[in-house]
């Protein structure tokens, strides 16, 4: 699995009416994600508002991105879970439908020391029966795997990449000079991948690129190879749009941007309430100027 440029953390559309799955507005945004040059997808993460769905929901989103994505890139299935065990087990119910990787958040609240989390990543990664991406997002989990043991879970065939979302340029260069065979460094920061790319990072996991696949792939790009004028210039177009994307918790002005542009409802499930009215002219200019950059990106 070839684990580089924009690899997009889809959303989960939900029915506004009755609360359920919007399977069909599901299947058009992986649709526009492939047709638009994204690198990989992400079901059920943390953006997918992997925490509110149940076993049943879990098993239906990802049977559905399955058969949608048919092996056409690689589909990664958020499993982590605060238990090594429900995580295991949750790894397994993803194999047995036919993700191709697993995403693994390091365990939030209960803060595992560094052998803690050294142990329960080894465990999913010999016994859930998937390919690893270690998950590192302090801001969501209380918890941060340091690159010493990010080190040490390298060696495990197993584990074969890192989404790092602490958005630290030391952070970044310390996993990078780990070296990367067989192991992919992914952002997991939309404002800063940009940068970690041009330093040697493989690509991002990326939020905005929900909202514009074919820009985000062609920042990546740009990056990737070092051609930093244009990198700087689309990473500029796509500030206001990040910016846009921050103004409440992710995924709360996504879903809102994702109405905007056809693909389902702004519904998200409690605690998570849709984005404030305060933000809805911002969010239109900005859609207005990111709608026009995608089109280019696409026409190119």
């Amino acid at each position: 699995m070839n684990l580089s440029g924009s690899i997009c953390a889809v959303a989960t559309p939900f029915r506004a009416a009755d609360d359920a799955l919007d399977l069909d507005a599901f299947e058009r945004l992986i649709e526009f994600q492939i047709g638009s040059g994204t690198r990989g997808l992400v079901v059920a993460g943390s953006t997918g508002e992997g925490a509110a769905l149940d076993t049943r929901e879990f098993a239906e989103l990802l049977r559905c991105a399955a058969t949608c994505v048919a092996g056409r890139i690689p589909l990664i299935a958020g499993t982590g879970m605060q238990s090594t065990r429900k995580t295991v087990e949750q790894t397994r119910l993803a194999a047995s439908i036919g993700a191709d990787i697993a995403l693994v958040v390091t365990p939030a609240y209960v803060r595992p020391t560094q052998e803690g989390m050294y142990r329960h990543f080894s465990e999913v990664a010999d016994h859930g029966g998937l390919p690893v991406i270690l998950y590192n997002v302090p801001s969501r989990s209380a918890c941060d795997l340091l690159p010493e043991t990010v080190a040490r879970l390298k060696s495990n065939a197993g584990i074969v990449g890192i989404k790092e979302a602490y958005a630290d340029a030391a952070r970044m260069a310390d996993l990078i000079a780990l070296g990367k065979e067989s192991f992919a460094v992914l952002s997991g920061d939309d404002p800063t991948c940009a940068r970690a790319i041009m330093s040697g990072a493989d690509g991002v996991i990326s939020v905005a690129a929900n909202v514009v696949p074919a820009a985000m792939q062609a920042l990546c790009l740009a990056a990737a190879a070092g051609d930093a004028e244009n990198a700087a210039r689309l990473d500029a177009q796509l500030h206001a749009l990040f910016e846009l994307l921050a103004v409440e918790p992710n995924p709360i002005p996504l879903k809102w941007c994702l109405q905007q542009r056809g693909f389902g409802a702004d519904h998200l499930r409690l605690p998570l309430l849709p984005m404030s009215a305060a933000y809805h002219a911002q969010g239109n200019r900005v859609l207005n100027e990111s709608g026009l950059l995608e089109s280019l990106r696409r026409a190119g």
